[in-house]
């Protein structure tokens, strides 16, 4: 939903803007969703328990949600160019710190809190610059930035692997640091929109020229900007809410598996180079799974909330499976079906917000649905690594992380019913005001005919 005069491009130099932030997917959540293959190694390292090194994982996906307000807040005030340079330079800091690996608080707070704070900083502005750039094809733009972070996982996994051998994990922390600091120069790719930034007053006082308030006024109520303040008054929305619990309980659950993958593999006694080559098969079909998605969503053929629901199911089922798996062949089927569901749902989820919203509210939106959500993600590794620890197996982990999914499906259902009412009932009150519509004009027919 955009303002009259700011309709998006929806290509040309938008598509810029999604390769962009298919880097910066790839740089941020890839390195996220790969580092449980340093979870041993820190492990053994400090000799620790694996619900403590969880933990690492756990600040660096709460601080990435609780992270994104402030990142709409500055993406408002500034511009997406500068707050996802700023993530760039946090996310390699944090990186670059976790080398001196002093002690398990000294890795919460460099690879758990910066990172996070990095992460959020970058991929907050470029999934929501995108939304911006794009209407009728916000979709599939979508899909294909979200795309990065499959292919440099598909990347990441041999060559981090790779990495440690060579280096040990300290070493490659600082490398991958290195790597990180690109994210700055597809940040500054990320030229502004107008409708999706503010545009500063000097800006607009070279454009207008001196003392002619007319000129000035109109184009301010042509401007295509929607927002200067972070809108709260969305959580007294109850689609929104309801949408917020779904984030919750699906953020429980969707860093479990990455995080527990590997060292599931090391206690079937796979060797570790097939267990990095896991992680290569779940990026190559999230991939597939996500351009597939965002092409079928693009059709609408079928309500983007429905498909959601449907994608989240199967996801819940497939994590449900995986346990069965006893061998290198059976967990990587069971892989394979979790990682294309799981990429068909990041492919949509972004755009089912901006449906329950609307655009004019989705910075904000965005920003609150993350901050929401971090509880999900900060409870949820920690709590499944409490869960294996008691269990004795790492099976124990995607069992909660299934069943919490499958919950949190109801909530989508629910939300939409909820919709559906609402839209009956937008329907039914023009109808009821057309019906008493003829009345009076009969009543002025009359009044006429008695008067000549």
């Amino acid at each position: 939903m955009q303002t009259k005069g700011s309709n998006p491009p929806d290509g040309g130099y938008g598509w810029v803007v999604v390769v962009s932030a298919f880097m910066v997917m790839g740089l941020t959540v890839a390195v996220l969703k790969t580092f449980g293959l340093f979870f041993v190694e820190i492990q053994q390292h400090f000799d620790g328990l694996a619900s403590t090194t969880s933990w690492i994982t756990s600040v660096t996906i709460a601080i990435f949600h609780l992270g994104a307000p402030v990142a709409s807040l500055l993406c408002v005030r500034y511009t997406h160019r500068t707050v996802v340079i700023t993530g760039g330079l946090l996310a390699f800091s944090g990186m670059a710190l976790g080398f001196f690996g002093f002690n398990m608080l000294w890795m919460y707070v460099t690879t758990g809190f910066l990172q996070g704070l990095g992460i959020s900083f970058s991929w907050t502005p470029a999934i929501s610059i995108v939304s911006h750039y794009f209407s009728k094809k916000r979709a599939l733009a979508n899909a294909i930035a979200s795309a990065g972070e499959c292919a440099f996982t598909f990347i990441f996994g041999p060559f981090f692997q790779w990495l440690i051998s060579q280096y040990g994990w300290k070493g490659a922390l600082l490398i991958i640091g290195g790597i990180q600091l690109h994210i700055c120069i597809s940040g500054a790719l990320m030229r502004p929109l107008a409708s999706s930034c503010l545009l500063e007053d000097s800006h607009s006082d070279t454009e207008t020229p001196p003392g002619n308030s007319a000129l000035r006024t109109d184009k301010e109520d042509k401007s295509p900007i929607i927002h200067k303040t972070f809108s709260w008054r969305l959580l007294r929305q109850p689609e929104f809410v309801l949408y917020s619990i779904f984030g919750i309980l699906a953020a429980m659950s969707f860093f479990v598996p990455p995080l527990f993958l590997v060292p599931l593999s090391y206690s079937l006694r796979i060797d570790e180079s097939w267990t990095a080559s896991l992680l290569s098969i779940l990026a190559l079909v999230d991939f597939a799974g996500r351009l597939l998605c965002g092409w079928y969503a693009n059709l609408h053929i079928t309500k983007t909330i429905h498909l959601l629901a449907m994608t989240i199911l199967l996801i819940g089922t497939s994590l449900m499976l995986l346990p069965l798996a006893n061998n290198y062949v059976s967990l990587a089927i069971f892989t394979g079906f979790y990682g294309f569901f799981f990429g068909t749902t990041v492919a949509i989820h972004i755009t089912v917000l901006a449906d329950v919203v609307g655009m004019p509210e989705f910075d904000s939106a965005l920003g609150l649905f993350m901050l929401i959500r971090s509880t999900g993600g900060f409870v949820g590794p920690s709590l499944a690594g409490l869960i294996v620890d008691m269990a004795g197996d790492y099976r124990a982990g995607f069992y909660m992380a299934g069943a919490t999914l499958i919950l949190s499906a109801g909530f989508l259902v629910t939300l939409d019913q909820l919709q559906q009412r609402k839209e009956k009932g937008s329907q039914t009150s023009p109808k009821r005001e057309n019906s008493v519509l003829p009345f009076p004009s009969l009543h002025i027919l009359k009044h006429k005919n008695r008067r000549y």
